[in-house]
Formats: structure tokens, C-alpha cells, sequence
């Protein structure tokens, strides 16, 4: 039987997701990108937090072009709004996601990275997006997520030019939030990903939900809505139980 196209592995209440494409460099097919959502739609029972990586020296270097199918506007419409689709659930699906990058990260591969919550690269990893050098556009969410992380104007300069960013580069500029040395990423985003594991499981659903659609509102939107989320957490069992671990000088036992 051959390997999984989508190996989970799972170790307390931390998910790790490994894309295992290794002759592909970990490229998005539809048969990985439905595993990757069939486990985000119904996440096992008790996983607080996940690990999202690759295997054989890359995250994931995009779309698969050698399967590519050839689809009429309505059609590459659809398959765009199903990659939209997919990318909302990671980012929204109420899970906290730490992406362990090395590599490749290309294409649909960063569209992927920066829905995840929390990114760790190697000095290997690379951020590229080549498809305006392919006389095409993105799809999978990158004219939002990413264009966000570097802004309109540079992210246009790294469309129009094929530029790619390193690590380091990559760290500057936001498409990571850390670098680790190499071989290092996987322990790293495990690590975060069990300390995030320990917080309040609605904190962190409201993080999650909370911040970045205010991020797309009006000021006076932002801070009414941030004044309910600290409304819902705060007025919750494990705020008490932080409050009262705080109080006695003990770590907090969240539900």
C-alpha cells in the first residue's frame, strides 16, 4: 500500500499534517487538497492545535501544472472559489495552524502558508509567486492573504518580476514569523503549537475569528467589535480559572 497522500500524526492534542508529494515537491493536486480539507471540516476528537508541513525538503510548491485541466472561465472560477473555500477553513475553521516551512514555499504553497495562524522556516525555505511569469493569476487567496502581509505595491514588484524572498527576507517582511536553523522548523512549530494547545480553547477561537475581520473594518467598527470578544472571553469558566491560577501562583487547567 503506498503512503498517504496527507499523513496525521497525532500526539496529545497536537495534529501534525505532513503533505507527502515527494516527487512533486509536496505540489497541490485536488486529491491532496481535498485530504487537507476533509481533515480541517471534521478535525478528530480532543486536537487543539496543528502542525502543517511537507516532506523531502519542501512545504509545497504550488499548483501541480502537469495535472492541470484545462476549464473555461466559469469553470477556473469555481475551482478558484473552491481553493477560497478551503484556504477560509484553515484560517477559520477555529484550529490554530503552525505552518513548518522549508523549501519550496511557491505559488499555491504560500497561498496555503499564510492562512496558517503561525509560520517557522528554515534558511532553505523560499517565498515565490511565479504565476504572472506564467501569463496567468492567483487563485487560491493570495491577492488577499499575502498582498496583506506585503502590501499591494510590493506584492505587485514580486508578481510582475518572479522575485523570490528568502527566509531571512521572508522574516523582515512577514511571510514568516520565524526562522530556525535547518531541520529545525518541525520541532519549532510543534512547539508552539502545544503551547498554543495550552491556552483557553475560546480565546483561541476567538483570536482566530476575531482579528483579521477587523483588521476589515472601520476603527469604531474594530473596537466595538473587540469589546465583545473581550465580553465573550472574559465573563467565561477559564477566564476565572486564569484569573484564579494566576492568583495562586499555579499554571492554569483550561478546559
Amino acid at each position: 500500500m503506498s503512503d498517504p497522500i496527507l499523513k496525521i500524526d497525532i500526539e496529545d492534542s497536537v495534529a501534525t499534517l505532513t503533505m507527502n508529494r515527494p516527487d512533486k515537491r509536496n505540489a497541490m493536486c485536488d486529491a491532496l487538497l481535498e485530504a487537507i480539507d476533509g481533515f480541517f471540516s471534521k478535525p478528530p476528537e480532543g486536537v487543539k492545535a496543528v502542525v502543517l508541513t511537507g516532506t523531502a525538503g519542501h512545504f509545497c510548491s504550488g499548483l501541480d501544472l502537469s495535472e492541470h485541466v484545462a476549464r473555461d472561465a466559469e469553470g477556473t472560477m469555481r475551482h478558484s472559489r473552491g481553493w477560497h473555500e478551503v484556504m477560509d477553513r484553515i484560517q477559520f475553521g477555529g484550529l490554530p495552524v503552525v505552518s513548518a516551512m522549508f523549501g519550496a514555499v511557491i505559488g499555491g504553497g504560500l497561498e496555503l502558508a499564510s492562512a496558517t495562524h503561525a509560520r517557522v522556516a528554515e534558511p532553505s525555505a523560499f517565498f515565490q509567486l511565479p504565476e504572472g511569469r506564467r501569463g496567468i493569476f492567483v487563485g487560491g487567496g493570495a491577492s488577499v492573504r499575502v498582498g496583506r502581509i506585503l502590501g499591494a505595491d510590493r506584492m505587485t514588484e514580486m508578481m510582475l518580476t518572479g522575485r523570490k524572498y528568502s527566509a531571512e527576507e521572508g522574516l523582515a517582511l512577514g511571510l514568516t514569523h520565524y526562522v530556525v536553523g535547518e531541520g529545525e522548523a518541525l520541532a519549532k512549530a510543534q512547539e508552539l503549537a502545544r503551547k498554543i494547545a495550552s491556552n483557553a480553547p475560546l480565546s483561541n477561537y476567538i483570536m482566530i475569528q476575531a482579528l483579521a475581520r477587523i483588521g476589515d473594518m472601520s476603527k469604531a467598527d474594530g473596537l466595538f467589535t473587540e469589546s465583545l470578544c473581550a465580553a465573550i472571553t472574559q465573563t467565561s469558566p477559564d477566564a476565572l480559572e486564569g484569573l484564579a491560577a494566576f492568583l495562586e501562583k499555579r499554571n492554569p487547567t483550561f478546559r
